[in-house]
């Protein structure tokens, strides 16, 4: 069982459109799809609880980066990930790799959704 302090997350989109279709796509090798739509916010989950949204702008000012990594059941996942995020022309921060300056088996790969926040598929399972 995951245990995270976080309930759930929501990013403000420039672009709500293309942000979604990033997503469905980037998450969908993790196992994580469409759960919810409703009042101009798509929320993404695993078995139907939501917890990472994306909606419009709320106000007339830039977003800041982010960072968010999602948690992938292994490194295969991870590098399924990536593909897709380069299959929609994301720009590549790192490719999937060991970052033993985290920990041991830390396997990420970091790409930049439409908006330009830093996103992250991570494994923490040895191979």
């Amino acid at each position: 069982m995951i245990q995270v302090m976080l309930d759930h997350l929501s990013l403000q989109c420039a672009d709500l459109s293309s942000s979604s279709s990033f997503y469905d796509k980037v998450l969908a090798p993790l196992g994580v799809t469409r759960v919810m739509e409703f009042g101009g916010v798509i929320g993404y989950g695993v078995g139907g609880k939501p917890s990472f949204w994306l909606g419009p702008l709320a106000v007339d000012v830039p977003n800041r980066e982010i960072h968010v990594a999602f948690e992938a059941r292994d490194r295969p996942a991870v590098r399924a990930f990536f593909d897709a995020a380069l299959e929609s022309r994301a720009p590549v921060l790192h490719e999937p790799r060991l970052w033993p300056e985290y920990h041991e088996h830390y396997y990420g790969a970091f790409v930049r959704d439409p908006d330009g926040n830093n996103v992250e598929a991570v494994c923490h399972r040895a191979e």
